[in-house]
């Protein structure tokens, strides 16, 4: 009968353990699903408008109508800015060609964002064409809150353990 009880709560004990991992996607944040495979219109009637998509760690990610003349750093800052998690140095553009092959664009967006001084050489931030996908990639950053949950439920669940066992 004790071996069936230890048996039992160390199921339990590797279940608990198990249930802090967190499912992360990609472009998902947890206060903002609804928001995912979004459409939204930026659009100019004064000027030439064009359908292109933000995917990844951006607030709103999803299909935007923006100007011929938008840019990469405005499609961005239309889909809300790049999250926490986000890798800046990684942006892609991902490009089919009027002869169906596909082209990837790279550029590094921490550039512009942290160097102290200016640079005399251009850089070259790529145009966004109609049918492009941005991508802003990342990972998901652990904190300390996220360390300590995962301690304290590892704590608890041997502090109940041996309290079985010497009970």
């Amino acid at each position: 009968m004790k071996n069936i009880f230890y048996g039992i709560f160390l199921f339990l004990f590797v279940i608990s353990v198990n249930a802090q991992v967190q499912d992360y996607e990609i472009g998902v944040s947890p206060n903002l699903r609804t928001s995912q495979g979004a459409f939204w219109d930026y659009s100019d009637e004064t000027t030439l408008n064009i359908k292109v998509s933000i995917w990844g760690f951006v607030k709103y990610p999803g299909r935007y109508i923006v100007p011929i003349y938008t840019t990469p750093t405005d499609l961005m800052s239309y889909a809300g800015g790049p999250t926490d998690d986000a890798h800046l140095d990684e942006l892609r553009i991902y490009r089919q060609n009027e002869d169906k092959t596909q082209t990837l664009l790279k550029f590094n967006y921490e550039d512009l964002m942290w160097e102290d001084e200016l640079v005399t050489t251009s850089r070259q931030i790529p145009e966004l064409l109609a049918g492009d996908v941005l991508v802003v990639p990342g990972s998901p950053r652990f904190y300390f809150k996220d360390y300590l949950q995962v301690a304290l439920s590892i704590l608890s669940a041997m502090i109940s353990l041996s309290i079985l066992i010497f009970k």
